[in-house]
């Protein structure tokens, strides 16, 4: 019997996708936030996990390194979802992507009067879909990180980032003034592992439905 491999990052999603993998009667052996493997055996012999990063989930999905996996709404939107399918919204890691400002600036002003405006993100796609919809220029500055710092220093007049809380925004004097859209990971499969894997996968997805749809609000 052919083996599943499922593709996780470490961090929220994990942790909220443990109870779905213990309700299909997967469980690592070893702990992903403290072990250095990246490759984790379950006690399911024919079941792994592979631990990477958040956005090349996708990747090892599409090209048959992982059967399954794991990622954003966020992430698949930039990765535009070539060669997936996409059965399952999960409900997790729930947050909302948003246009965010310094406090003081007149975002709607500005957007009105038809300025161009300067927008760090780490979302490209994103964040050029959602300006080019509502007509306004702007040119985007790629960065990876620290995206609060970008207005605070000049380099930015505004930044498109996942908001939580709100709590990082407010820290550093920033206004969430716009959402693009809410955000929640989603259950991705290859293709062809679908086609060639099913009684294996099918089960698994069947229990991961089942599970969201009793435990959604």
């Amino acid at each position: 019997m052919t083996g599943i491999t499922i593709a996780l990052s470490k961090g929220r999603i994990f942790e909220e996708t443990a109870p779905l993998l213990k309700a299909a009667g997967i469980i690592p052996l070893d702990d992903p936030e403290t072990s250095r493997k990246l490759i984790l055996e379950t006690n399911r012999p024919e079941v792994r996990l592979i631990v990477v990063r958040a956005s090349d989930v996708p990747t090892y999905v599409q090209y048959g390194a992982a059967d399954m996996g794991i990622a954003g709404k966020d992430v698949l939107n930039e990765h535009g979802g070539n060669g997936l399918y996409q059965p399952l919204d999960l409900q997790i890691a729930r947050c909302r992507m948003m246009v965010a400002v310094p406090e003081g600036f007149d975002y709607e002003n500005a957007v009105r009067q038809g300025a161009r405006l300067r927008v760090a993100t780490k979302y490209l796609q994103t964040a050029r879909e959602h300006f080019a919809k509502k007509g306004v220029h702007v040119d985007l500055i790629k960065l990876y990180g620290s995206m609060e710092l970008a207005p605070l220093v000049g380099l930015a007049d505004a930044i498109v980032d996942l908001v939580s809380s709100g709590g990082t925004l407010k820290a550093n004097h920033l206004v969430a003034v716009e959402e693009i859209m809410q955000i929640s990971s989603r259950l991705v499969v290859n293709q062809a592992a679908l086609k060639l894997k099913r009684e294996q996968i099918q089960p698994i997805l069947d229990i991961f439905a089942e599970t969201v749809a009793n435990t959604s609000p």
